[in-house]
Protein backbone atom coordinates (compact mmCIF):
# COMPACT_ATOMS: atom_id res chain seq x y z
CA UNK A 1 0.00 0.00 0.00
CA UNK A 2 1.26 3.47 -0.84
CA UNK A 3 1.54 5.96 2.02
CA UNK A 4 2.18 9.68 1.80
CA UNK A 5 4.03 9.60 5.13
CA UNK A 6 5.71 6.95 7.28
CA UNK A 7 6.70 7.07 10.93
CA UNK A 8 8.89 4.62 12.82
CA UNK A 9 7.77 3.97 16.38
CA UNK A 10 9.87 0.84 16.94
CA UNK A 11 10.90 0.48 20.56
CA UNK A 12 8.19 2.83 21.82
CA UNK A 13 5.36 1.64 24.04
CA UNK A 14 1.83 2.90 24.45
CA UNK A 15 0.82 5.69 24.25
CA UNK A 16 3.79 7.03 22.24
CA UNK A 17 2.99 5.33 18.88
CA UNK A 18 -0.54 6.77 19.02
CA UNK A 19 0.67 10.24 20.00
CA UNK A 20 3.23 10.29 17.18
CA UNK A 21 0.58 9.11 14.70
CA UNK A 22 -1.86 11.78 15.88
CA UNK A 23 0.78 14.47 15.38
CA UNK A 24 1.71 13.15 11.92
CA UNK A 25 -1.94 12.96 10.82
CA UNK A 26 -2.50 16.57 11.89
CA UNK A 27 0.01 17.68 9.24
CA UNK A 28 -1.57 15.61 6.46
CA UNK A 29 -4.39 16.29 4.00
CA UNK A 30 -7.74 14.53 4.08
CA UNK A 31 -7.44 11.23 2.20
CA UNK A 32 -3.68 10.90 2.77
CA UNK A 33 -2.38 7.60 4.16
CA UNK A 34 0.02 7.29 7.10
CA UNK A 35 2.13 4.17 7.63
CA UNK A 36 3.14 3.45 11.23
CA UNK A 37 5.73 0.77 12.05
CA UNK A 38 5.66 -0.38 15.69
CA UNK A 39 7.07 -3.14 17.89
CA UNK A 40 4.52 -2.83 20.70
CA UNK A 41 2.04 -5.76 20.38
CA UNK A 42 -0.57 -3.59 22.09
CA UNK A 43 -0.43 -1.19 19.16
CA UNK A 44 -2.78 -3.45 17.16
CA UNK A 45 -5.58 -2.91 19.66
CA UNK A 46 -4.57 0.71 20.29
CA UNK A 47 -4.77 1.73 16.63
CA UNK A 48 -8.16 0.04 16.23
CA UNK A 49 -9.49 2.10 19.15
CA UNK A 50 -7.73 5.25 17.88
CA UNK A 51 -9.42 4.93 14.48
CA UNK A 52 -12.86 4.45 16.05
CA UNK A 53 -12.42 7.45 18.35
CA UNK A 54 -10.97 9.87 15.78
CA UNK A 55 -12.90 8.87 12.67
CA UNK A 56 -9.69 8.19 10.75
CA UNK A 57 -9.87 4.99 8.70
CA UNK A 58 -7.69 2.05 9.71
CA UNK A 59 -7.06 0.75 6.21
CA UNK A 60 -4.80 -2.20 7.01
CA UNK A 61 -2.83 -3.87 9.80
CA UNK A 62 -0.18 -6.55 9.44
CA UNK A 63 2.59 -8.13 11.47
CA UNK A 64 5.87 -9.85 10.66
CA UNK A 65 9.13 -10.40 12.53
CA UNK A 66 7.82 -8.86 15.77
CA UNK A 67 6.84 -5.66 13.93
CA UNK A 68 3.36 -4.33 13.46
CA UNK A 69 2.43 -2.13 10.51
CA UNK A 70 -0.64 0.09 10.56
CA UNK A 71 -2.05 2.15 7.69
CA UNK A 72 -4.36 5.02 8.58
CA UNK A 73 -6.24 7.25 6.15
CA UNK A 74 -6.79 10.78 7.41
CA UNK A 75 -10.43 11.76 7.44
Amino acid sequence: MDAQKEIDTRGLNCPLPILKAKKALADMKSGDVLKVVATDPGSVRDFQAFARQTGNELVEQSSANDEFVHYLRRR
